[in-house]
């Protein structure tokens, strides 16, 4: 088998792998880009294979990065099958329409006020194409066993999100896995990733390589900040993922107000895939730690706005509040907007919690810029800005080995250390030849390997 890298190389964006054998291609995922412009520019441009020689596309999970260009595979001719869980499909119905909508309403938006060097400014993709896209899902159990000419392949659960997979893919010699975004043993959502069979061949994600979460109470980073903010007469703005950390968000708020840990104050989720994607959670609540009527009091105690007009109507607030709105790196969406006039008040805090990718909006904002460009416009950093890395959805460095290590049998003659920026995929490199005596490739762009 051969594996070619065509994207989470030098970046934890745009997962794409092409395996093949002299019969079969299969494309482990099919990620956008985010994060710097030379990164989003590789959205534009040509798939980097012949889509009809594809034979098959699997998915690890549903975020954008690993499902977000299927839609465009599918807008450029591709029609076989795309295996994922069960969950996954059900995510990957909320994510990838609203990712079209998202581009649709930014393109318009950015030509009504000439906030665009394109003439006029273009989606990626629209509604039309990512609901087509969703007829050639195929769902899959985990460790369902799936062959396709010479290949065979399965799934096995991996935390991080809801449906998350790893996906071991075996021909009649070799055997590679790709470990999908590995989540932690100890999330307050999510169970810890299982074990992994052995393997030739390992693609394991570095996000965290070169970092060791706090080990700080989640639950007290959260009401501290919440309690501060609130006494200054100030509110609050959690950019977050849709799907994932919103969903452990509402939990943690709910906990504390529940406990009386935390000043009462209106929650708003300002993010009709979140509200979609929180029903899911609580549909499929044997594949997390929430028990139903947890699922149940987490949406209780906050109120959902899905129109525009209601998300508009958060702007007039005069008071205290708190509003979870998506994305997370805030590359898109409505939090756009509510960055646009949380960012100059210096009574107000945001609250980013979850990994930040080079480039983005969230990452700048960690940095401590004191200018952040929204729709073409410079907006002034006066908020307080905070980070709760306890609450991240990914494995540090210590936890991936500490689950490597779990897998009692797994000696893979090749190691290739993907989906991480180039420091954290280094470093990551070098604690697993001190830790497992394990001697990892980091592999570029587009390069190739033998299996």
């Amino acid at each position: 088998m051969k594996i070619k890298f065509l994207g989470a190389t030098g970046t934890v964006t745009g997962s794409k792998y092409l395996i093949a054998t002299n019969k079969t291609k299969i494309l482990i995922d099919c990620g956008l880009f985010q994060g710097y412009k030379n990164l989003r520019e590789r959205n534009w441009q040509e798939f980097p294979f012949s889509i009809e020689s594809i034979d098959a596309v699997v998915l690890t999970h549903a975020h954008l990065d690993h499902s977000g260009m299927v839609p465009l595979l599918y807008k450029f001719g591709y029609r076989g099958p795309i295996y994922c869980s069960e969950a996954t499909f059900a995510l990957c119905e909320l994510l990838l329409p609203d990712s079209a909508h998202i581009q649709e309403e930014e393109a318009k938006f950015r030509n009504k006020h000439k906030f665009t060097k394109h003439n006029p400014a273009q989606p990626l993709y629209n509604l039309v194409t990512a609901l087509n896209s969703l007829k050639l899902f195929k769902i899959i159990d985990f460790e369902q066993e799936v062959a396709i000419n010479d290949i065979k392949f399965k799934l096995r659960s991996v935390g991080h999100i809801l449906g998350a997979a790893s996906v071991q893919i075996m021909d009649n010699e070799k055997s590679i896995i790709v470990s999908g975004d590995v989540g932690r043993p100890n999330d307050s959502v999510m169970p810890a990733p299982l074990p992994l069979d052995n393997c030739d061949c390992l693609l394991i994600e570095s996000t965290y390589g070169n970092r060791l979460h706090e080990h700080d109470d989640s639950n007290e980073e959260l009401a501290a900040i919440v309690n501060e903010t609130a006494k200054r007469g100030g509110s609050i703005l959690i950019p977050s993922f849709a799907i994932g950390r919103a969903q452990t968000i509402m939990f943690l708020l709910s906990e504390l107000i529940k406990s009386k840990r935390i000043t009462k104050l209106p929650i708003f989720l300002d993010s009709p895939m979140a509200i979609d994607a929180s029903d899911i959670y609580c549909h499929f609540n044997k594949q997390h730690r929430l028990t139903a009527d947890q699922c149940r009091e987490m949406g209780a105690k906050i109120e959902y706005t899905r129109s525009v007009a209601a998300s508009k109507e958060l702007a007039n607030l005069e008071y205290p509040h708190i509003i979870i709105s998506a994305s997370g790196m805030a590359t898109g969406g409505r939090v756009l907007h509510h960055l646009r006039s949380f960012l100059p008040d210096h009574l107000s805090t945001v609250i980013m919690v979850g990994y930040q990718a080079g480039g983005t909006r969230g990452r700048k904002l960690l940095n401590g810029d004191k200018k952040i460009k929204i729709f073409g416009q410079d907006v002034d950093v006066k908020a307080n800005i905070k980070e709760i890395d306890t609450l991240s959805a990914h494995a540090d460095y210590q936890e991936l080995i500490d689950w490597l290590k779990l897998s009692k049998s797994l000696s893979p003659k090749q190691v290739f250390i993907v989906h991480g920026e180039p420091d954290a995929a280094d470093e990551f490199r070098l604690h697993l030849k001190d830790q497992l005596g394990w001697t990892a490739t980091v592999p570029e762009y587009m390069s190739e390997y033998e299996v």
